[in-house]
């Protein structure tokens, strides 16, 4: 049976192998890098007590440096369970909540017709390149100057200038040897809706090459240097290359970096991503001109459990943060959690990073805060809770909420950390007192009275 291209990425994406592989063997965790997605067991394959089975999320790959074993989760499964290549794919796609495609006779035509797309989107990515040499890209590179993006920078994520001409890059990749339908169908031009000669997508903006996971050139992002352009940034359009939704800015690079250590930084922009790189923070990704999807997120945690959100700190900002929180509540559990940073109002991670240096952005890194924080503020803050009524009102919104977390065990933490808040809010008990523990202000056995909280002793009556 053929499989559609990127469907075994998509598997891959959503499924860890360290979860397909923890099934069968004991980790030790003393050797293991939990945090890192690096496992260590004893081999499965052959008789040993010392863990030399290695196991990386990161990479998507086991490797035991006794026996020599290694593969992929899809090979664990036909080494270690017999299974044949198909089966092991249907048990890992139910594992990631996905539906085997139907058999598809010209799946071995669809990935020769995808990996030449790939080779107009590379020759488009080179073109572009050179075209930030010329005359026509004076402005723009003032203005990368003035952002403080040099030489290095400008080939380290290859950025390159489209002039302001309807048709110069579809003719230079037509005199490459490329067909108008493949220069269209890869994203590069479209055709006019009355019909006639395809058009340049991309004219007059600076270019981000946008690459996979592995390294692959699968669109663009153009920010125009017409301010008074009808759209500051564009995006490649949907293509079998390119879906937004399930792809991240800088990925390789920046998933190699959280596995030396680095912690993963969602930023908002590529602006953002190529800033905090150079400053250091080289584990930074961001979405592709949208809200962070269930997708995004999915990937986000096969190169982090926790990536930390960095967002503007503007209204725009605090709204996607809320957002995100909705989308993630569902997801979320031991090993897929979120930290959130809010930027100074009026700053973005640029902003910060010229103003303040690396260390400003790091500490504030430092402080990043869990999703209860600001599911937290969300339902609290600006309001006054003086009556049982708006209590009960904001401990049914709660409830709901973490009634949305599938992961018992987070749940029920979820739910004590709440009650915490609430008497601290409250200034009494909650519906449920705090569990792991006696209510605050309880009488200890053998006391002669109840003890309060400093400063909430009751009145007495005179």
């Amino acid at each position: 049976m053929s499989l559609p291209p990127g469907f075994l990425d998509e598997i891959r994406n959503r499924v860890p192998i360290s979860r397909v592989i923890g099934k069968k063997v004991v980790w030790d965790l003393r050797k293991s890098n939990q945090a890192r997605g690096d496992w260590w067991a004893p081999c499965p394959f052959h008789q040993e007590k010392s863990a030399s089975f290695h196991c990386d999320d990161q990479k998507g790959y086991y490797y035991c440096f006794g026996c020599q074993a290694k593969g992929d989760a899809i090979g664990f499964l036909r080494d270690h369970d017999g299974m044949e290549f198909i089966e092991a794919v249907k048990l890992l796609a139910a594992e990631a909540g996905l539906t085997m495609p139907e058999p598809d006779p010209r799946a071995r035509e669809k990935t020769d017709k995808r990996t030449k797309l790939l080779e107009v989107t590379e020759a488009a990515c080179r073109w572009f390149r050179l075209q930030l040499q010329t005359g026509a890209a004076a402005d723009a590179r003032d203005y990368l100057d003035r952002r403080g993006l040099d030489t290095a920078a400008l080939d380290r994520f290859e950025i390159g200038f489209a002039p302001d001409n309807r048709t110069a890059l579809t003719a230079a990749l037509r005199d490459k040897g490329f067909a108008e339908d493949q220069i269209v169908e890869a994203g590069m031009s479209a055709r006019p809706e009355g019909g006639g000669a395809a058009y340049d997508r991309f004219r007059g903006r600076i270019v981000f090459p946008i690459r996979d996971g592995q390294g692959r050139c699968i669109g663009f992002g153009g920010r125009a240097m017409d301010p008074n352009a009808r759209a500051k940034y564009l995006n490649s359009p949907e293509t079998p290359l390119f879906d937004k939704g399930r792809n991240l800015y800088n990925l390789g690079p920046a998933r190699s970096a959280v596995a030396k250590g680095q912690r993963l930084v969602v930023a908002e922009g590529y602006m953002d991503v190529i800033a905090l790189a150079r400053a250091g923070f080289e584990g930074a990704v961001a979405p592709l001109g949208t809200a962070i999807t269930e997708e995004q997120l999915r990937l986000m945690w096969r190169v982090s459990p926790e990536p930390v959100i960095a967002l503007d700190g503007d209204p725009a900002g605090q709204r996607a943060a809320q957002r995100l929180i909705d989308l993630a509540l569902p997801l979320t559990g031991p090993g897929q959690a979120l930290r959130f940073v809010i930027l100074p109002a009026g700053q973005d991670p640029d902003d910060l990073i010229k103003a303040s240096g690396p260390g400003a952005m790091g500490a504030l890194l430092d402080q990043a805060r869990p999703m209860l924080d600001l599911l937290w503020a969300r339902e609290t803050q600006g309001q006054v809770f003086d009556s049982p009524e708006r209590k009960a009102a904001l401990d049914r919104r709660l409830a709901e909420a973490v009634a949305r977390i599938p992961d018992e065990r987070t749940r029920a933490l979820y739910s004590e950390d709440i009650r915490r808040k609430q008497w601290d809010l409250f200034g009494g008990a909650p519906a449920r007192p705090p569990r792991g523990g006696a209510r605050p202000g309880a009488a200890r056995p053998g006391a002669k009275g109840p003890r309060w909280p400093r400063g909430r002793r009751p009145c007495r009556s005179v």
